[in-house]
């Protein structure tokens, strides 16, 4: 059973970067009034340097900064590459070429001051949503990777070989082995990866990235046609 420190800890994040003491203000009110975890700061080198729990969490970001413009943060964000967070621009500057330039570099939104409250919470729960769904696929592949390390080698070469295309025959041939144990190496591999079907083996050796060599893959599918 979770405590309270336990929920609060796990909470999501706001973090809101503004310069403008009354908009952060403002912003970090409207966000607490509908049970938002917020973190406020006046600069971008205060939120860059903030230790940032591991939970989901979205930035809203002035693109106005006094010494660095948001955009350039972002850009540092993004060069960094250790900090992924959706971000949702904020300015009372805004034009269409800066909008664009934000969102092509991964923005999730691009608010114009004065936004309507709702607006702004719209963006955040969207922004929030698609953290979440990150983080998630990062664990699934994550799960996905440590599965596929338990393989021995030739489990792992099986799967790239069915990833592949190639019939057990084919595969046999391949790593001198007799069908009967190419079948017994590929019922392990696939109880190891938890896949119930050769459709999700092969779907699984494809997100990660596992497959024969294509001049090996194509030789033996060539011999069995001929």
């Amino acid at each position: 059973m979770s405590t309270d420190a336990e929920d609060a800890a796990s909470q999501p994040i706001v973090y809101v970067v503004d310069d403008d003491d009354s908009m952060r203000s403002a912003v970090g009110m409207l966000l607490r009034s509908v049970g938002l975890r917020v973190e406020p700061f006046a600069s971008a080198q205060d939120f860059l340097a903030f230790e940032k729990p591991d939970v989901p969490s979205c930035l809203i970001l002035d693109v106005r900064l006094k010494g660095q413009s948001g955009l350039a943060v972002q850009e540092q964000i993004a060069a960094a590459g250790e900090l992924r967070i959706p971000i949702i621009f904020m300015t009372a500057h805004g034009d269409i070429a800066m909008s664009v330039r934000a969102m092509k570099a991964g923005a999730t939104d691009f608010l114009a001051k004065p936004f309507r409250d709702q607006d702004m919470l719209d963006a955040v729960e969207n922004a929030l949503a698609k953290d979440q769904e990150r983080r998630s696929a990062h664990r699934s592949m994550a799960e996905l990777r440590r599965r596929y390390e338990s393989l021995t080698s030739r489990e792992r070469e099986v799967m790239a070989f069915v990833a592949s295309g190639l019939m057990n025959k084919q595969i046999a041939a391949e790593m001198n082995l007799s069908e009967i144990t190419v079948k017994i190496h590929r019922g392990q591999a696939m109880k190891k990866m938890e896949s119930r079907s050769l459709a999700d083996f092969v779907l699984k050796a494809e997100a990660l990235g596992v497959k024969a060599p294509l001049d090996t893959a194509s030789a033996s599918i060539r011999l069995q046609r001929n």
